[in-house]
């Protein structure tokens, strides 16, 4: 029967409405993970922001004292973060003729208050004002601001990732902690580290001092510590620092030297290299004196001159000996001397460091330069 008149039998129709309905929250669920993840288009807020703008002028020339005239620059807010300027310019014009409706069916501001004043049109365009500006930068820079925190999260957990130590065998210990500056995420300060070797038995250590602290050498600390750490391991231990110098000199930067300290240890043997670039001098611990030495290489800072030698130090770590290398916003401020600073890190190293090395690292910098405004960062390595 349904056959010869042609009518659709009722169960295929409530099919064909359920795949309908589940094609449409397929299709809005796509298109807001895609938005949302700054790959699809804005259509989604451009026109739930734009069916806002009459819906508030209704409701401001129904209830006038509940909902004022002012409320426009909810949408106009939401568009500045949301919006494309193109989509901006339109949700703009529509909020322009709605105070311009506004200020026509209520009156003249002087007849009593909820109306449409000269300052409510100040303020909405003083906010659409600074919500194009932020949209143009967001353009400009080609990032949406919904992806902008996970592209700075994912940045730091890059420089985290790459400054992770290698697991050592048994028979050594490292602490580190790094602490940018003014509780900032991203810091100047950074390590590369890694197993070399044939026999992966040396392990090699580089901490770098960026010029700059906090979020202004944060960009370049994650670029050096990407290509040092692909340096390091590919190259002769002696080659690492020419090599790194010769990258920093090429980028051109206004700012751009950094210090860095280079550790090449054996751990078979515990004897050690260490080639610096401008970098404060390295600590060493002896268990049998208790006594601290400074390990001072000589070279000059990175970026600064061509084809510069840098010469080693060398030493060893005998059982419970502790090697400590730092950068200079743990010891060094503009109203304590570096001799100073270091004579108080040792000072408080010989507590922690005798008594235990768990977490030693974080607490000596807690202890040292807790309140210092600079990129902080300490390794410690001990012969057990």
């Amino acid at each position: 029967m349904a056959g010869r008149t042609g009518r659709v039998p009722p169960a295929p129709r409530w099919h064909q409405a359920r795949r309908a309905v589940h094609r449409v929250r397929t299709t809005l669920r796509r298109s807001a993970v895609d938005y949302f993840r700054g790959d699809g288009s804005d259509w989604i807020a451009f026109a739930a922001l734009l069916v806002t703008v009459p819906a508030l002028t209704w409701a401001t020339l129904a209830e006038p004292l509940w909902f004022a005239p002012e409320s426009l620059v909810l949408p106009v807010v939401l568009g500045g973060l949301l919006l494309r300027p193109a989509s901006l310019l339109v949700l703009y014009a529509a909020a322009a003729g709605a105070l311009i409706v506004e200020a026509t069916v209520l009156g003249p501001y002087t007849a009593g208050p909820g109306r449409v004043t000269p300052g409510t049109t100040l303020v909405v365009a003083a906010v659409g004002l600074s919500g194009l500006l932020v949209a143009q930068f967001r353009s400009r820079v080609g990032v949406p601001w919904r992806r902008g925190g996970t592209m700075l999260f994912d940045l730091r957990e890059r420089i985290r990732v790459q400054s992770k130590l290698p697991k050592l065998p048994a028979g050594w210990h490292h602490e580190m902690a790094l602490r940018p500056a003014g509780g900032q995420s991203f810091s100047g300060d950074f390590v590369v580290a890694a197993l070399t070797g044939p026999d992966r038995r040396t392990l090699e250590v580089v901490l770098t001092d960026v010029s700059g602290k906090g979020m202004d050498a944060g960009s370049r600390a994650l670029l050096l510590s990407g290509a040092f750490g692909g340096l390091l391991g590919s190259l002769p231990p002696h080659a690492f620092l020419p090599a790194a110098n010769a990258y920093l000199l090429r980028q051109d930067w206004q700012e751009g030297f950094a210090t860095s300290v280079h550790l090449v240890l054996d751990l078979d043997s515990g004897d050690y290299e260490l080639f610096s670039a401008g970098h404060v001098p390295a600590l060493q611990r002896s268990a049998g004196s208790g006594r601290w030495e400074e390990k001072a290489a000589e070279g000059p800072l990175l970026g600064v001159y061509d084809g510069v030698r840098f010469d080693a130090v060398k030493g060893s770590l005998r059982p419970g000996d502790v090697l400590m290398l730092f950068t200079d916003g743990l010891v060094e401020t503009a109203d304590r001397e570096l001799t100073e600073g270091i004579d108080r890190l040792t000072g408080e190293a010989d507590r922690y460091v005798v008594t235990g090395f768990e977490g030693a690292a974080w607490h000596l910098i807690e202890a040292v330069a807790r309140d210092v405004n600079d990129d902080r960062a300490l390794l410690l390595i001990r012969r057990d």
